[in-house]
């Protein structure tokens, strides 16, 4: 029995979509799900997938548009983003904050 390494377990792969759209165009055309994804070398439920993102962006299945999933994924890597910068910037007041401040106040002047 084999165990999986983590550098060897299986990621999901990104398709270009000229690739996805002859995917589908395959089974339109009458061929089997189970025999487009054995010739290709991709499993059966990407192709699934696939077809019901195709028929909600498509109108014909109700559910969310590629197109807004995409604008949506976008915004929260940027929210992602904001909120690291952000840290940095509280952390690094933090620390100026800590340096700069005067323990006993000042002294006064003669």
């Amino acid at each position: 029995m084999t165990i999986q390494q983590p550098s060897e377990a299986v990621m999901p792969r990104s398709y270009p979509p000229e690739f996805r759209r002859k995917v589908l165009d395959l089974v339109a055309s009458g061929r089997k799900v189970a025999e487009v994804a054995r010739l290709l070398g991709i499993s059966d439920q990407t192709i699934y997938v696939w077809r019901r993102q195709h028929l909600i962006d498509t109108g014909q299945l109700p559910g969310t548009n590629s197109s807004y999933l995409s604008e949506l994924a976008a915004a929260r890597k940027r929210i992602a983003e904001l909120e690291a910068e952000l840290a940095i910037h509280r952390r690094a007041a933090e620390l100026l904050g800590e340096a700069t401040s005067p323990k006993g106040g000042s002294k006064p002047s003669v």
